[in-house]
């Protein structure tokens, strides 16, 4: 295998039963055209956010990790009405592209992008919030996941991106600091028992990586 059929798969699977519209592509060209870095959640991926918020009905999402809103778009259309979406974002410049993306999608009244660093906005939350979809610096996952828990309800499920590093995860020699701070992620759902959790390995047109999910009881 290899990541020309995972590309292939990916989008054979997105013109079949995933169906991206205008406003996606739209917020891709326009994250592009802003030079803004390629590292969105591919189709499948958003489309999965998506169902999973649906599914379990929730009403306020809070996304780390904004980008060009790509991924914000897919939360903030599983919303039910009167729902609500914050998402966290460290660039202002990132912010602004998202903003207009959501707002060319007909979100902007149930979406709001604030801007700074996560972990000095995350005290600002009043929550609970019923679902958590983390997708920013790596070294801040540790952190995040207790900030996190920390606006959390019995039920309420938590998705961190990027948790599988194309394998390295499994090197408790590695010195990148992507790695070592995944690793404590780890480590830290594993003694915390108020989660319930698995990690996912993923191949597709962003190559091999993988999700973790967690449901907090």
């Amino acid at each position: 295998m290899s990541q020309k059929t995972w590309t292939a798969v990916d989008d054979y699977l997105n013109g079949l039963i995933v169906q991206p519209d205008a406003a996606l592509a739209a917020a891709r060209e326009a994250s592009r055209a802003a030079r803004l870095p390629d590292i969105a959640v591919s189709a499948p991926q958003g489309k999965l956010l998506n169902l999973l918020a649906r599914s379990m009905g929730a009403r306020r999402i809070l996304e780390i990790g904004t980008l060009g809103g790509y991924s914000a778009i897919w939360l903030a259309r599983a919303l039910p009405p009167g729902g609500r979406l914050i998402t966290l974002e460290y660039s202002s410049r990132h912010a602004e592209v998202a903003r207009a993306n959501l707002a060319r999608a007909g979100l902007a009244e149930l979406a709001e992008v604030r801007v700074g660093p996560g972990l000095e906005l995350l005290p600002s939350l009043t929550g609970p919030f019923d679902f958590f979809f983390i997708d920013a610096d790596k070294e801040g996952y540790p952190d995040y996941f207790r900030a996190c828990l920390a606006l959390a309800r019995p039920g309420s499920m938590m998705v961190f991106d990027n948790v599988i590093r194309e394998g390295e995860v499994m090197d408790s020699r590695s010195h990148d600091p992507a790695v070592r701070a995944v690793r404590r992620l780890y480590d830290d759902i594993a003694a915390e028992p108020r989660v319930s959790a698995t990690s996912i390995q993923t191949v597709g047109s962003k190559g091999y990586d993988g999700l973790c999910l967690l449901l907090v009881s």
